[in-house]
């Protein structure tokens, strides 16, 4: 068990830390580009190379989605208990508790620990935090017109595409399959490493108000992810999944919108870092449940 669980995290950690050393040591790091070729190449033909080819019925990819956004809705209305707890605005603490790492982290350690199925419920759990994250998350810090915003994003039609993909019953010609699948594979990589070099870049305070939230976040995400889980009767495999998903640690583009929006950016800083660090705790305690 032991083995498995290291054959899991081992790439996520040292993906991680290759994006930290390599600022550390001086090196630049073009995160403005990585970042865009990601979430507008990389993520959408993730997407639709893992779920078009997925075996995962329309009806489980629907409700995985609707548990999802269940948890979030959870969250967020857990978020004024937990302002109150450690004395912070909801505002600042929000987005935290709602916007789990689905993507840098979330992905890579479901790929290793689920394979190819349970991948794919990944993929459904992440693209639904980040529909909402960038819809109603944008709509908090700006008055921007999110659904402009939601239109102009690759990521949408991808979505679109494989659900009417699962729905129809169809595969991709041949050509299409296999370009999605090699550009695909530069994504997970890249997100590690962009994890490590954001780790490496913000600056760390209030380690004690952030391990405290952490280990509350997490131990309220597992609990509210299994009840939603087993109340809309998802699969034991989608269920696990769900569980995973939302016990990430908090995304760090949570810290971006906190500087976006001037809300205590360093504290979310923190949230960030002591979560990432603790995850590499209690992820592999999940894991030995799941697997």
């Amino acid at each position: 068990m032991l083995a498995q669980l290291f054959a899991v995290m081992a790439p996520v950690f040292v993906g991680a830390c290759i994006g930290f050393f390599w600022i550390r040591l001086g090196h630049a790091y073009p995160t403005d580009f990585v970042t865009k070729l990601v979430f507008n190449v990389g993520t959408p033909s993730l997407i639709l190379a893992s779920l078009s080819g997925a075996n995962i019925d329309a009806h489980t990819f629907g409700r995985t989605m609707l548990s999802t956004l269940g948890v979030l809705l959870v969250m967020a209305l857990a978020t004024w208990l937990m302002a109150l707890l450690l004395r912070k605005n909801w505002r600042v603490l929000l987005a935290p508790m709602m916007y789990p790492n689905t993507g840098n982290m979330g992905l890579p350690v479901a790929l290793y620990a689920f394979g190819s199925e349970g991948f794919a419920y990944a993929i459904t759990v992440m693209v639904t935090v980040a529909l909402v994250q960038f819809t109603f998350g944008v709509m908090m810090i700006s008055r921007s017109n999110p659904l402009k915003s939601l239109l102009r994003t690759p990521t949408v039609y991808s979505i679109l595409l494989s659900v009417a993909i699962l729905l129809t019953d169809t595969d991709l010609p041949l050509w299409i399959d296999n370009t999605v699948e090699l550009i695909s594979g530069f994504t997970v990589p890249l997100m590690l490493i962009t994890l490590g070099v954001s780790l490496a870049n913000i600056q760390v305070r209030s380690l004690s108000s952030g391990l405290a939230f952490s280990l509350l976040r997490t131990v309220l995400a597992v609990c509210v992810a299994f009840g939603v889980g087993w109340l809309l009767n998802l699969p034991p495999l989608a269920q696990s999944v769900l569980v995973l998903q939302m016990s990430m640690p908090v995304a760090v583009y949570n810290y971006l919108f906190a500087q976006r929006s001037r809300r205590e950016p360093q504290y979310v800083a923190s949230l960030v870092f002591c979560s990432t660090l603790l995850a590499f705790i209690y992820v592999p305690l999940l894991l030995a449940l799941f697997m």
